[in-house]
């Protein structure tokens, strides 16, 4: 593991990210306190037989065993948990610093107001994951906005690489839908998505750093022939491939090519987005971009920290109760699994290099021959009566 998880270097590294920048009582603060003083705090029993710091957090369990028993089950950081990572980021960017219409961050309203939201360009194929998530909403006396969030927490635990997530409990439902235009399209200029991303309270860096998400994703309709194109070669590991294989030379589509937002990827059955291209190459973003790359634990600390900002946009950190010890572990990553490499075929001069004062570093080329990445099977639990326009995207008790 390289020493990168020692609980020294994940507490200085949690006082640099947090501390500084975090106003007295928000929940950022809460959370630097209480990660690295929880063996400090008091424990609490709950009726079901779990322990943990604070009572409010005992409502979290029966979710988490229904969710890991039924929704996740048998999930390896596979579709279910791609598709409830990439809803918390859609529900949760819905917030402007300078613009209240914009909503009110991660607040479940892309749920609430499916009907609306979903039918947005940017959220085509949050459906699956309204599909895959509203009847466990149904039964669970939680909001609809910890829902959203909570399940992405637990989706990350099933991806080797990741560090600990977070979880801070106790958001407020929307009242109204987020507009149109609150999430970043694909292809929009990097100037453009870096200036929404800022709207909303995210700098560059923490962009990228929510870009590591990518990681363990696919996508499902930007080529609108073929679902669960992975957006790098390890789909299942939260490992820094993303970041070496977007820098490489594009040089085919994984189907009908031409798809807007689309670019080529340099490996068969590979997606590539045109946003993630020309971040990685913009001066803007490019050294940001390549920092990740064979550094597993720069992108995982920077990903755990922007990720855990990002799932309180909007919220306000008065009302939130820190519930991180509910969460499970996530599965370690073995030291050759964070190993970068060319994918076979391709080596050093592949690259096109845009970091201006750091060279691309010295990876060693996969051996065999060239293959095509597999698609992502996709989970049957998001079929379901929401369709991609928002038709039928209506939670019970909840008029939209």
């Amino acid at each position: 593991m390289d020493g990168w998880n020692h609980p020294k270097d994940h507490q200085a590294y949690l006082e640099s990210a947090f501390s500084p920048c975090c106003p007295r009582h928000s929940s950022c603060s809460r959370l630097s306190q209480s990660v690295y003083g929880a063996a400090l705090q008091p424990r609490v029993t709950c009726a079901t037989g779990q322990t943990t710091a604070n009572a409010a957090c005992c409502a979290l369990f029966p979710v988490l065993e229904d969710i890991q028993t039924n929704m996740f089950a048998g999930d390896t950081c596979s579709d279910a948990a791609h598709t409830a990572l990439r809803v918390a980021f859609h529900d949760a960017i819905g917030f402007s610093n300078s613009d209240p219409s914009f909503g009110t961050g991660a607040d479940g309203s892309i749920f609430i107001f499916g009907e609306t939201e979903l039918g947005f360009g940017a959220n085509l194929g949050i459906a699956d994951a309204f599909n895959l998530e509203v009847p466990f909403i149904n039964k669970h006396n939680i909001s609809v906005a910890d829902f959203i969030q909570f399940a992405a927490a637990v989706s990350l635990t099933k991806c080797p690489g990741i560090l600990q997530p977070s979880f801070m409990f106790g958001r407020i439902d929307a009242t109204f839908n987020a507009p149109d235009g609150t999430v970043p399209e694909p292809f929009q200029a990097v100037d453009a998505i870096l200036a929404r991303m800022s709207d909303a309270g995210l700098s560059a860096a923490e962009t990228v750093a929510l870009l590591a998400s990518h990681s363990i994703a696919g996508a499902d309709d930007v080529d609108p022939t073929m679902d669960g194109l992975p957006f790098d070669s390890t789909p299942s590991v939260f490992d820094t491939q993303f970041f070496v294989e977007t820098q490489l030379r594009g040089t085919l589509f994984p189907g009908s090519g031409g798809n807007q937002g689309e670019v080529e990827s340099p490996i068969a059955g590979e997606l590539r987005l045109q946003s993630d291209s020309e971040l990685a190459r913009d001066s803007a973003t490019a050294c940001l971009w390549q920092a990740n790359v064979n550094n597993q634990a720069h992108m995982a600390q920077a990903f755990q920290a922007a990720f855990a900002k990002m799932q309180t946009l909007g919220q306000t950190g008065n009302n939130l109760v820190d519930c991180s010890d509910v969460i499970p572990a996530p599965p370690p990553i073995s030291a050759a699994a964070a190993q970068a490499f060319f994918p076979p075929g391709l080596t050093h001069n592949d690259v096109e290099q845009a970091c201006a004062t750091t060279p691309f570093p010295t990876l060693p080329s996969a051996p065999g021959a060239a293959a095509t990445v597999p698609q992502i099977v996709q989970d049957p639990a998001t079929d379901g009566s929401c369709d991609d326009d928002g038709t039928g995207c209506i939670i019970a008790g909840f008029t939209g």
